[in-house]
């Protein structure tokens, strides 16, 4: 299969984020354990776990891991993407790539790069450029 973009729409259906240490006055370090769900190109349920630095309320850089089940045009397996990304209090934006070895069911030699843009909420627009490479069947 050659390369492909995948788009959709990715939504959070559980947000739960604590506090681990506090920066200065206004900052402090979180973990966040995110559910959501993802539709267009990519259908499916994913779990995140975030590590958020807030230099002040309003502005935050995030590193996260998620794995999402479902299916990628069609295919039907689970992966995990590593993904970085900043909040500028009223946009969160971030790059993700899909961690090499991850991909597994018809998602197996799944690699990829893509982009994910929010407006503060619950919803975000997600971009995947992708590619799954024959896996020899002797290994």
């Amino acid at each position: 299969m050659g390369n492909a973009t995948a788009k959709g729409k990715f939504e959070v259906t559980d947000w739960d984020e604590k506090p681990y240490a506090k920066l200065g006055e206004s900052g402090k370090l979180t973990k966040a354990s995110v559910k959501g769900s993802l539709t267009g190109d990519i259908v499916g349920e994913a779990v995140t776990e975030w590590l958020m630095c807030y230099a002040s309320e309003k502005e935050a850089t995030f590193f996260g891991f998620q794995k999402i089940d479902g299916t990628v045009a069609g295919k039907k397996g689970s992966f995990v993407i590593e993904m970085s990304g900043t909040f500028d209090g009223k946009v969160a934006e971030s790059t993700w790539s899909v961690v090499p070895g991850t991909g597994s069911g018809d998602l197996e030699g799944l690699t990829g790069e893509g982009t994910f843009h929010s407006p503060h909420g619950t919803k975000a627009d997600y971009s995947l450029d992708y590619e799954i490479a024959k896996v020899s069947a002797g290994r």
